[in-house]
């Protein structure tokens, strides 16, 4: 589902260069992800994730606004059930899935790599300010950015399992009985009550595609094998960091059927399985799973995580291997 990308006023700060910037700010009840993309003379360089959480705003880009042209796209966190949300436009630049800086040429524009992904982005007017804001809104809009902050704060209660949010009474109660759980401090904050309802909401979530939720204190590295229309291929490898979560495959499962290894450096494999595919130690794709040694590759055991019919499925990953897996009805 996409929203359209609300650019608010701008601004001009003569006397505080410092502060000349692209701002965003979330006037919505969604945690949000924003990537920017700056034109240059030789290419575009594309940046992502941009958190930004309900009833906040951050910068995106630190200075003057001097470029030939900027572009943004947002999307929804994760952790939210039901369709996900992006506020986007028409033209496509690379991203991945992990915090990310690219380059991209003009002359190669194509998202050739496994773990890039084209996300189609608005263009931003600035009007040649040094500085300009763009505020993310949703139907209906809120008036303020304190309601905007309590709407996201009852939407993740919500996704978290809490029921009976009708009055601030009822929410003010959740959120108590949340942070007693979670032993959070006073001292955390909204921004950390957030980031903690995020969290668990993360743990939970299926969402559409496939998604490696890595619930260990080490970052660790995610291959995936699977059957496409040229036959048996493996891909990897995508880096997922400590407590987070990262989408390997965007689109919709539909039935397919999806295998896994996850490996630590200098480590024996998390998650693996009978199933073999070849694998390079560096970025891959690789056709076909036969011959692996003789065409310079190692082969390796994958375990197969089967979504049932499913369009989304979330393998969690634990020190000791996959320890749960939630699937996304049809």
């Amino acid at each position: 589902m996409t929203r359209a990308l609300i650019a608010a006023l701008a601004f001009f700060v003569a006397a505080l260069p410092a502060q000349a910037s692209l701002r965003l700010c979330d006037s919505t009840s969604y945690v949000l992800y924003a990537a920017t993309a700056v034109g240059g003379a030789d290419g575009v360089n594309v940046k992502g994730w941009a958190r930004l959480v309900p009833g906040a705003c951050t910068v995106a880009l630190q200075g003057d606004l001097a470029a030939s042209a900027y572009y943004l796209y947002a999307r929804t966190s994760q952790a939210y059930s039901g369709p996900a949300r992006a506020w986007a436009g028409a033209v496509e630049f690379c991203t991945k899935s992990d915090d990310f800086s690219l380059h991209v040429p003009f002359a190669s524009p194509n998202c050739s790599a496994a773990d890039m992904t084209a996300l189609p982005f608005a263009a931003l007017s600035t009007h040649h300010m040094r500085s300009w804001t763009v505020t993310f809104r949703e139907e209906p809009d809120f008036s303020t950015m304190k309601e905007a902050e309590r709407a996201g704060l009852k939407r993740l209660l919500a996704d978290n399992g809490a029921g009976n949010l009708k009055s601030d009474k009822d929410i003010d109660a959740a959120l108590a009985q949340f942070e007693k759980r979670l032993h959070l401090s006073a001292r955390s904050g909204v921004e950390g009550l957030f980031d903690a309802l995020e969290t668990e909401a993360l743990r939970n979530a299926a969402p559409i595609g496939y998604t490696v939720c890595n619930d260990t204190e080490k970052p660790v590295f995610a291959a995936l094998g699977e059957e496409d229309a040229k036959g048996l291929v493996s891909r990897g490898w995508w880096m997922v960091a400590a407590a987070s979560c990262a989408k390997l495959v965007a689109d919709s499962l539909a039935g397919r059927k999806i295998y896994l290894r996850v490996e630590r450096p200098k480590s024996m494999a998390l998650v693996q399985g009978p199933m073999s595919f070849c694998v390079a130690d560096i970025e891959f794709e690789i056709h076909g799973r036969e011959h692996c040694a003789a065409r310079g590759l190692r082969e390796a055991g994958f375990l197969a995580t089967n979504s049932d019919g499913a369009s989304g499925f979330a393998a969690h990953v634990s020190d000791e291997g996959l320890a749960f897996a939630a699937s996304k009805p049809k």
